[in-house]
């Protein structure tokens, strides 16, 4: 399993924090059992939100076929004539 890059663990983070924010002033519970489901609510919530965010991938490994093959042919080297 690949570790979280910062980008991730960050906006995973923030929904945390935010969503359980939200509804915990939302729902005016004052009960453990409905402040824990909450919690447990944003958790799988911000781990969504982790999971989503796009891994950075490397520029090469995702060129059009046409890249490629341009990068592949060789280049002819131009000469010079002085005249």
């Amino acid at each position: 399993m690949r570790r979280p890059t910062a980008a991730q663990l960050a906006y995973g983070s923030c929904t945390v924090i935010l969503s359980t924010l939200a509804m915990l002033l939302l729902s005016q519970t004052s009960s453990v059992v409905g402040i824990s489901l909450i919690a447990v609510g944003a958790l799988v919530l911000g781990l969504l939100v982790a999971l989503t965010v796009p891994a950075r991938t490397p520029r090469t490994a995702s060129a059009s076929p046409v890249a490629r093959a341009a990068a592949q042919e060789p280049v002819a080297a131009a000469s010079v004539h002085d005249n």
